[in-house]
């Protein structure tokens, strides 16, 4: 978003649309290129041998990015609290769309509650929302092709990061590997490998990913997905981005999120863990990593 928002600043429609591809093009042009040799030579020995050491050094990386976004995002007790919370619940299972804006609409309860609701309990505001989400949940059961499922569950993934790209993988691992099983744990904990190695933005994994489902239309689909709602969200909020640092309401519903985002990334770190840390080798990779 930042290397799309610096184009329109700097060359209007035209700069938004070319900062934006050529930030992402080079990452996709080299997942690909990855997803390809992946497919064709990942059950190699040597191939499962770098992975093999790749994997720990990638878990180290999250988990020091994870602290570094903590430091920032937790702030104070009521964040910390709040966090926990989202914790809690990811482990016990909640969506992760509905955490993410539940999060949001309790940090603009406990930060800037308007006052409209001062006089009204803290559940009244997410009451008339359940009805309408449960019926959306449900209404999903017509979607059977998979390019079709692909590009929809990107795009949702494209619309709610907030804070750490890092996030995609929260949504991953209850979609695409528990829910529909497309991909192992293993093939997700190597995506996520392919995208820290790769330059460019962490959401390149999601080209690795769509091409491991449906081959080169799926990293297409993936990757437009993906990232079109970025481009839509600059398009939108650019104009307004300087009231927006202003707002009370919006910072707050960003303190609440964030709060959550860090809770969704350790949540999914322990389900990784599992699949990346075997034995003694690879804790010593990890304790070097996380050292370097």
């Amino acid at each position: 978003e930042m290397a799309i928002h610096i184009g329109y600043v700097h060359a209007g429609w035209p700069g938004l649309l070319i900062a934006g591809i050529a930030f992402i093009l080079p990452a996709f042009l080299i997942s690909l290129a990855l997803s390809w040799i992946y497919v064709r030579f990942g059950a190699l020995p040597e191939a499962m041998a770098l992975f093999y050491g790749i994997n720990p050094v990638i878990m180290a990386i999250i988990l020091v990015a994870t602290y570094r976004l903590g430091k920032s995002a937790l702030k104070g007790k009521t964040q910390i609290l709040l966090g926990i919370a989202a914790f809690a619940a990811a482990l016990l299972g909640v969506n992760e769309v509905l955490l993410l804006l539940a999060a949001g609409l309790a940090g603009i309860l406990l930060y800037a509650r308007p006052a409209w609701l001062q006089k009204r309990p803290p559940m009244a505001v997410f009451l008339p929302w359940l009805p309408f989400i449960f019926s959306m949940v449900k209404g999903s059961a017509w979607l059977d092709e998979r390019l079709v499922q692909l590009g929809l569950f990107f795009l949702k993934v494209g619309a709610l990061i907030f804070g750490s790209g890092m996030v995609l993988f929260a949504f991953i691992q209850r979609d695409v590997v528990d829910t529909l099983g497309w991909l192992s744990q293993q093939q997700l904990i190597d995506a996520i490998a392919v995208g820290q190695m790769t330059p460019g933005p962490v959401l390149s994994s999601a080209t690795f990913i769509g091409y491991l489902v449906s081959g080169w239309e799926g990293a297409v689909v993936a990757t437009i997905a993906v990232f079109l709602p970025s481009f839509i969200i600059i398009i939108l909020i650019g104009p307004i981005i300087f009231r927006l640092r202003r707002s009370p309401v919006a910072q707050a519903f960003l303190k609440g999120v964030n709060a959550a985002v860090v809770a969704l990334i350790l949540v999914v770190s322990l389900a990784l863990f599992r699949s990346a840390i075997v034995d003694g080798w690879t804790v010593m990779f990890l304790v070097v990593g996380l050292i370097a």
